[in-house]
């Protein structure tokens, strides 16, 4: 399984202009795959600062890129009507296409901050296991409205679902997931990893179907900016089979050297062994 680099470009403290840019550095550097997030409000920095809805630009960098895949890291299920989601999601789905392929992988998750359902004035924020049992089953009606939709996707839409419950989550990823994602140090996903394996057992999925994705940073931690060492960071997940490596990216910095250097090291894993 190929190794891929992936590069959440956080849609926060930003103009529209700088977004768009930012996508364009990111396919033109080698990027396999660009996520933004699905947030109304920044999470990190001024909270009340510049920040842009997800899916109209998603459908926006669909139009803009040629190669890379793109997607939400992740979307949340509670925003919209699932069966909507499912039609924006194909979409698109069809927006990124070239030569007949789309682009679009689906990120997906339960949710978990508060904000966004307070001042949008969704449905009770609820527990996280209320939560959870709300994405398992949007999850089937989504795939059902995909089997409806006309025209139909152009593509099976890689499915990543965002996550490390071991109760919940783990089983709902051995179910639906094309793609488990997650935050840690290499222990903490090697276990997470081998929790999702036996889920799979449990409910009769091959685990080798599911990839394995983990964001990038020297030590654990959802903003890592500040730090360096990428490099070994992903070495060290690598080690425990994830395949695919999430480095952000954001204003004001735009610092694309940890990026090319994980380019570099993707492309050094690619190299057939010498013989």
């Amino acid at each position: 399984m190929d190794t891929r680099i992936a590069v959440q470009i956080k849609p926060q403290h930003a103009s529209i202009a700088e977004l768009r840019r930012a996508v364009a550095k990111v396919e033109e550097a080698g990027a396999d795959i660009v996520f933004n997030w699905d947030h109304f409000f920044p999470l990190s920095g001024d909270p009340d600062g510049l920040h842009f809805e997800c899916w109209s630009l998603l459908a926006a960098w669909a139009e803009a890129t040629e190669r890379i895949e793109l997607g939400p890291l992740v979307t949340g299920t509670g925003y919209r009507n699932p069966q909507l989601l499912a039609d924006m999601a194909r979409t698109v789905d069809h927006l990124s296409a070239r030569d007949g392929a789309g682009r679009l992988i689906l990120g997906i998750g339960a949710g978990w901050f508060e904000r966004d359902y307070d001042e949008y004035g969704y449905a009770p924020f609820g527990t996280p296991g209320s939560r959870l049992d709300r994405l398992e089953g949007d999850l089937e009606l989504i795939r059902s409205r995909w089997g409806a939709l006309n025209p139909a996707p152009t593509r099976d839409i890689p499915i990543l679902i965002g996550g490390g419950g071991e109760r919940k989550t783990l089983r709902i990823a051995a179910t639906h997931a094309d793609i488990w994602h997650s935050f840690g140090d290499a222990e903490t996903i090697a276990h997470k990893s081998a929790v999702l394996d036996e889920w799979c057992a449990k409910v009769g999925r091959d685990p080798s179907e599911i990839v394995r994705s983990a964001g990038v940073s020297p030590k654990p931690g959802r903003f890592p900016e500040d730090l360096d060492d990428y490099v070994g960071h992903a070495e060290r997940l690598h080690a425990v089979g994830v395949r695919l490596l999430t480095v952000g990216y954001e204003a004001p910095t735009w610092d694309l050297g940890p990026l090319r250097d994980l380019i570099a090291w993707r492309d050094e894993k690619r190299r057939p062994a010498a013989s």
